[in-house]
């Protein structure tokens, strides 16, 4: 599309009639759907619908995630004018991908909360497309992962993070940021065996089986080798990608609410993910961007870019079937 033939378009959030395809309206103007998709709730022909998840009543620390699926959307009014950088296709006009909304629910009322989330990403899954969920803080991936094993039994995660969050917690009540992937575990929805954590730079004294690549070692071995180490763990396993943001070290996303120095760069979560390719992934989340605590919009931008690679990583595999 030429500059002239874009004076024509007009928010393309509402208007665009065809789901492929770059955009290339003026990035400061309209509704900032993620890459400028188009606003839907009918997945007919869709291939892959992104959502937000606007919640964050589960953190530990400080809150304002909440507002983390807005930011990440506007950051990513600067990405659909080309095909990502380093991947060789375009994504954008190989699929069609659409923007879901975010999940309407009562924040009054948490205990809600969890089924609230399964149902509205089974919902998508069960319309024939796949998920990128938007956070909100990292609970969210939890009642994701319960429509997703649903789907496809147990996968294996490709988790990104600071934090381990598999801290014991035998109450399925609870709603903590910090233990659900403790209960993923315990429910069966993910493979600990054929499962890798990335980046984590906490203690906790029982990994529960899970794969741990720590900051130290990833800043150690390099960028290619944390990849092929993460792809022979997981192999050709049905798999979701969760990304904290919180992996990345404070000096690149210090929009977040419990920040850990020593962490990864942008440059090597970047070179990681892109090296990930080939995975048979089937979906995945960017959480715990927190806008109120970065007014350099950095953070969000690195998210833009996470749920970016994380589109290209899901298109890779497909793209050649």
């Amino acid at each position: 599309m030429a500059l002239e033939d874009a004076k024509t378009q007009v928010d393309q959030a509402f208007t665009r009639a065809e789901l492929r395809g770059l955009s290339y309206e003026n990035a400061f103007g309209g509704a900032p759907s993620f890459l400028r998709r188009r606003y839907t709730k009918d997945l007919t022909g869709v291939d892959l619908a992104i959502t937000g998840v606007p919640f964050d009543q589960a953190v530990t620390n400080r809150t304002g995630t909440r507002l983390g699926p807005r930011a990440i959307r506007e950051a990513s009014t600067l990405q659909p004018y080309d095909p990502p950088y380093g991947w060789g296709f375009d994504p954008l006009g190989d699929f069609a991908i659409a923007d879901y909304g975010d999940l309407a629910f009562d924040y009054a009322k948490v205990a809600e909360f969890p089924d609230a989330l399964t149902a509205h990403i089974k919902g998508i899954l069960d319309q024939g497309a796949a998920s990128v969920a938007l956070g909100g803080d990292h609970y969210i991936s939890f009642p994701i992962l319960k429509a997703y094993a649903e789907k496809f039994g147990p996968l294996s995660l490709v988790h990104f993070d600071a934090h381990s969050d598999t801290w014991q917690d035998d109450d399925l009540t609870r709603i903590d940021h910090g233990t659900m992937f403790y209960k993923a575990i315990k429910l069966g929805l993910i493979d600990p065996a054929t499962s890798v954590q990335i980046g984590i730079r906490t203690v906790n004294d029982d990994a529960w089986g899970m794969n741990i690549i720590d900051a130290p070692e990833v800043h150690e071995i390099g960028n290619r080798a944390v990849a092929e180490k993460v792809k022979q763990i997981v192999g050709d396993r049905p798999c979701y990608l969760s990304f904290d943001i919180d992996c990345l070290d404070p000096a690149f996303a210090p929009g977040t609410g419990t920040p850990v120095w020593g962490g990864l760069s942008s440059a090597q979560a970047a070179a990681i993910l892109r090296g990930l390719a080939g995975i048979n992934l089937q979906g995945g989340d960017i959480v715990e961007v927190s806008p109120p605590f970065d007014t350099t919009g950095a953070t969000a931008i690195a998210g833009a870019h996470v749920a970016m690679e994380i589109i290209c990583l899901w298109a890779w595999t497909r793209r050649k079937i």
